[in-house]
């Protein structure tokens, strides 16, 4: 892949972004979502590139979002996998809430790790954390690791997990163990890739959240140089056969980093309300103010983006 692709497919994320942002805090998170869609697929469609959505908005055919095994792109250059999220946490953003953003995770065809819309469960932390972390170890166990690669004690980390009612052990155990909590109603994607960022407040993401943000997550830590692995956890018969339907055999499987994204990905995103990695779409008199990240696995070079956009020179927004 070109590496001046992601740089071109930030241009997407923001698009999105601007769009959504139009909707915060105004209840209608389809409107929302409807809107970043739209603004993604026009930015997508002008990048050369022959790019293949493999995780999606929508089924297949849903033209209302964009949907899995929809061609985006104008056809040139490398056949590409195409993962995105137009907005993530479309309810956050319509609530007004932290951390939504928009992203695209790009590899080589065949490169990106397919699956259905169902949950994963997700241990992610920054490069300290590289060969430290294990999913099939305790949360404990994984804390004195990763304080002790860190050099601080387990009392100063601080671990995100979504504020749901299957994390209630999750939650009683870490605790116990000594960490902190940042609980989180939405958006672990942002929090999971805030976990490879030395001045964010977050160490490690732990729980079951969207196997989709699993994936995305994955191809950003990987770009950062980070840990990460997963499990999926279908919620009923009809997600487990989905599953096995993508060619996901095995469901007890512990999914690495090289197994979630390919060795060469790219990955772009920017932020819609402000969070845990990016800040928030900020609007003036005739424009408006994005914060947006680039990241490329093969150099591990990450790119934060301050934008300014006149929408007299961008009507569409």
């Amino acid at each position: 892949m070109e590496r001046t692709l992601a740089l071109e497919v930030v241009r997407a994320t923001e698009a999105a972004a601007l769009a959504a942002a139009r909707f915060i805090g105004k209840g209608d998170e389809r409107m929302a979502d409807r809107a970043a869609c739209d603004a993604m697929r026009k930015t997508l469609n002008s990048v050369a590139m022959d790019g293949k959505i493999v995780i999606g908005e929508g089924k297949e055919g849903d033209a209302e979002f964009l949907y899995e095994g929809e061609i985006v792109g104008t056809g040139a250059g490398t056949e590409i996998d195409v993962a995105l999220d137009a907005i993530e946490g479309p309810i956050i953003c319509a609530t007004g809430g932290p951390n939504a953003l928009s992203c695209v995770a790009l590899a080589e065809r065949g490169r990106i790790l397919r699956c259905p819309d169902t949950y994963m469960d997700k241990v992610a932390c920054g490069p300290a954390g590289r060969g430290v972390i294990d999913i099939d170890r305790s949360p404990t166990d994984n804390l004195k690791a990763l304080a002790e690669a860190k050099k601080v004690y387990v009392e100063d980390l601080r671990v995100a997990i979504l504020d749901r009612p299957r994390h209630e052990k999750l939650i009683n155990e870490v605790r116990r163990a000594g960490a902190g909590i940042k609980m989180i109603s939405a958006g672990d994607l942002s929090a999971a890739i805030a976990t490879t960022r030395p001045e964010s407040e977050i160490d490690m993401l732990i729980g079951i959240g969207g196997a989709h943000q699993g994936v995305l997550a994955g191809a950003a830590i990987r770009s950062a140089g980070g840990e990460m692995q997963c499990r999926f956890m279908p919620r009923n018969g009809e997600e487990a056969e989905a599953c096995l339907a993508m060619g996901i055999m095995d469901l007890k499987h512990r999914y690495t980093l090289e197994e979630l994204a390919g060795e060469n990905v790219m990955f772009a995103a920017t932020g819609v309300t402000t969070g845990d990695y990016l800040r928030g779409v900020r609007f003036f008199s005739g424009g408006a103010m994005t914060n947006s990240v680039v990241m490329r696995s093969k150099t591990r070079t990450i790119r934060f983006i301050e934008a300014i956009h006149h929408f007299d020179f961008k009507p569409e927004y």
